[in-house]
């Protein structure tokens, strides 16, 4: 992640001329992570995020029966990490900053601080997915340092 490096990211990138969001999310996927997935293999999308930096996240949420190898493209992805579900349920963070009214959302996970917008994305999937709570999350705030 050349525009924001140390910062914990899932697959994803532009969409190409002509490609869907799903199609962008399955080609991102293969090419940072050698994972394989198909238009059967998506479960569905999480709501859109805006970030501060200018982009429009479309979280699309694919489930593969099977344990693909993880090939992470070193050009794209610094290190990767298995989260089992149990630890996306911990209690996120909400805070209040001077700058927006709207609440900072940080994640606890990994022994870290996950900030948004992978932090608004994993609670929603979460949220919809794990506990079954339908739940927005584009109300929520990044924290001021990723606003650009």
């Amino acid at each position: 992640m050349r525009n924001h490096p140390n910062q914990f990211a899932l697959p994803g990138g532009r969409i190409d001329d002509g490609e869907s969001a799903v199609e962008a999310a399955l080609r991102e996927l293969h090419e940072e992570t050698g994972i394989v997935a198909s238009v059967p293999d998506v479960a569905g999308v999480l709501d859109d995020y805006p970030t501060r930096s200018g982009y429009l996240i479309t979280p699309v949420v694919c489930w593969l029966d099977d344990d693909p190898p993880l090939i992470p493209n070193p050009a794209e992805v610094a290190q990767s990490y298995f989260v089992p579900f149990e630890d996306l349920l911990r209690t996120p963070r909400f805070l209040t900053i001077a700058q927006s009214p709207r609440p900072v959302i940080q994640m606890p996970l990994l022994d870290r601080t996950i900030h948004a917008p992978t932090a608004a994305v994993l609670y929603q999937f979460a949220e919809v997915v794990l506990r079954d709570r339908p739940t927005r999350v584009d109300q929520l705030e990044q924290p001021v340092f990723a606003w650009q």
